[in-house]
């Protein structure tokens, strides 16, 4: 899959300008994004920043108001029934059937899927092996832990060998063991060549898990690139500096918040790692915090450049971390989770 006029691959996920409201309310206004094939799109954002609203759309289960998006190089608005043909979908709640065991489960995924008898009961249980459900594999859906849930969903959405896979915080209530396996999977997904778009509002899972993130606030997407580019554009170098004696600790932090030179913050101390940190600026302050501690005759263990953290950065570009909750656009989220759009049933024609 080539662009028309050059060699550069077309990206596995393309949208532009997509728009949905609710009322007054806009869940996406004006989304764009390219998601390239066989990587990992992390799209972070609060509660209500439109993250379901976007996966809702692009795996054909609402409909936008404006804009446009393909899948795979087919368009999502034109062509639903071939866009489901490639895609699988996991949401925040496992949507398998409780009175079916796990095998029933995916069985009957695969004969929808048009799958032969035959071939739907090997994929099946291809599947449960792969995610360690085959001693379960018998027993009611009901039975089973959420984290066992959760691995049978992400087994159902690989029934047809999909090549996109959209997962909407797939890992919201897991433990985090549980949330170490469901990360596990999805980096053997990537490995086999799926084109996986990630919501979370797990700063670590995108970390794990996203080559690029996409920030979404209130229906827009208010930045993009790697994890390293965008700590960068934020800024907020800083060094984590340890003493080699901890009685150095509180002299150590005190000669550096007397410098006056960071411009940021006041010298944060870490009493449990035995560390000061400290933000700089440019290399200059760097060479001055260093000389005063050396000045002061406190021998340091180790000095570590730090950038931002995800949530430091979230904050910086959102102004409230990943964990609140929008008030202005929760409620449109909750209408997109729900389903309730009258052009649904025109989608799925």
């Amino acid at each position: 899959m080539t662009r028309d006029d050059d060699k550069t691959p077309a990206p596995a996920i393309s949208v532009r300008g997509l728009t949905k409201r609710y009322g007054e309310t806009r869940a996406l206004d004006g989304v764009d994004l390219d998601v390239r094939e066989g990587t990992v799109l992390g799209v972070l954002g609060p509660n209500g920043a439109g993250k379901t609203t976007l996966v809702r759309i692009l795996s054909t289960l609402i409909v936008p108001n404006e804009g446009r998006a393909t899948v795979a190089g087919i368009d999502v608005l034109r062509q639903p029934r071939r866009v489901r043909r490639v895609i699988g979908l996991t949401g925040q709640y496992a949507s398998v059937d409780e009175k079916l065991s796990g095998r029933e489960n995916l069985y009957l995924i695969g004969r929808l899927l048009d799958l032969p008898s035959k071939a739907a009961r090997a994929r099946a249980d291809e599947l449960l092996e792969r995610f360690s459900l085959t001693d379960a594999s018998r027993r009611p859906a009901s039975t089973y832990s959420g984290g066992m849930r959760r691995r049978l969903d992400l087994a159902a959405s690989m029934i047809g060998r999909p090549q996109v896979l959209f997962l909407d915080e797939p890992t919201t209530g897991l433990d985090p063991r549980t949330r170490n396996e469901v990360w596990d999977e999805v980096k053997r997904m990537v490995g086999e060549g799926v084109t996986v778009l990630l919501t979370t509002q797990y700063m670590e899972e995108a970390e794990q898990l996203a080559g690029e993130l996409a920030v979404m606030d209130r229906g827009r997407v208010v930045a993009g690139g790697g994890i390293d580019e965008l700590k960068a554009k934020v800024g907020g170098r800083s060094l984590r500096i340890r003493p080699a004696d901890r009685a150095d600790l509180q002299p150590l932090a005190a000669t550096l918040d007397g410098l006056g030179v960071t411009g940021l913050a006041t010298v944060a101390v870490d009493a449990e790692s035995g560390s000061v940190r400290v933000p700089v600026l440019s290399d200059e302050q760097l060479t001055t915090v260093l000389a005063a501690a050396s000045s002061a005759g406190i021998a340091l263990a180790s000095v570590v450049t730090e950038l931002p953290s995800l949530d430091e950065v979230f904050l910086s570009l959102t102004g409230h971390k990943a964990s609140d909750t929008s008030d202005t656009s929760a409620g449109a989220e909750a209408q997109a989770g729900a389903g309730s759009d009258p052009k649904l049933e025109e989608a799925a024609v």
